[in-house]
């Protein structure tokens, strides 16, 4: 069985308190993104099960890794047989678009058509949830309002239909840890909710992601980019979760694939929304 895992992009993210538990309380629109890897799981050929990758460089042991994490955590429940898995990576790691966490979502929802575990979509989210912060959303993966660690989940009304991403993802990597580590966590002072409902023009001085100004300031490229999609037309541009990937919003394809040919050098996408 096959699934086409995809990435997202976060529209806005404030950090807006550090908890006991060293986690951080984040306000965020996750929104899925037609980029993607490929999954697919069949019955093991041996005993054991297998995870065999391919596509982009995996720097990660197999039993670390969230596709076998999340295969293990429903094996372990519902005593599943073995399995071989095969990952082919086209969504870049270390760029803020939640690949991985994908990934592993996918796993649970190909598990549960194919063992008949009968989980709901609920179900599948909750255990999605214990693999990482943003696993629940693409058992979903429609957009969704994201608050808490960033499971904490609300449908929302944002729609960019008819309009093209150019995404930029250049040879730099965030450790998330790093990025989080340098923010001061503050309430924000306009809702998500009433920024997004305006039109795309006006999210430019008022839709932020907190971030940014850190990250930029270790990696001044990363800013030199996003104003680059700016001059180059864009209506929107920001850096995506904790970095490094930066993504504009065009009005239309045109416009989108020639902005495109300046990153020639780097990793750049245009995707239809």
């Amino acid at each position: 069985m096959i699934k086409f895992p995809n990435a997202k992009i976060n529209l806005g993210l404030n950090i807006v308190n550090r908890r006991p538990d060293g986690y951080h309380d984040i306000e965020t629109v996750f929104y899925p993104i037609a980029l993607t890897d490929i999954v697919e799981i069949v019955k093991a050929k041996g005993e054991l099960s297998t995870l065999t990758t391919s596509g982009r460089p995996v720097d990660c042991p197999v039993e670390k890794n969230l596709v076998m994490k999340a295969y293990r955590s429903l094996e372990k429940e519902f005593n599943l047989p073995p399995v071989d898995i095969y990952l082919r990576k086209n969504i870049p790691d270390g760029a803020g678009l939640g690949g991985g966490s994908s990934d592993a979502a996918s796993v649970m929802l190909i598990l549960n058509e194919m063992f008949m575990l009968n989980l709901s979509k609920e179900e599948l989210a909750q255990r999605a949830a214990r693999l990482g912060a943003d696993c629940a959303f693409f058992i979903y993966n429609t957009p969704m309002m994201a608050t808490g660690i960033g499971d904490i989940l609300s449908p929302t009304e944002v729609q960019l239909k008819g309009k093209t991403l150019l995404l930029v993802k250049p040879n730099v990597s965030v450790p998330t840890a790093v990025a989080y580590s340098r923010v001061t966590p503050k309430p924000s002072d306009i809702e998500l909710t009433n920024i997004l409902s305006q039109p795309i023009a006006e999210w430019k001085n008022l839709l932020k992601n907190d971030f940014e100004p850190s990250v930029f300031a270790a990696h001044p490229e990363l800013a030199d980019i996003k104003q680059q999609i700016y001059d180059l037309g864009a209506v929107y541009a920001s850096m995506s979760g904790s970095g490094s990937s930066i993504f504009g919003i065009f009005e239309s394809a045109n416009m989108a694939e020639n902005a495109k040919s300046t990153f020639a050098e780097i990793d750049a996408y245009v995707i239809n929304l």
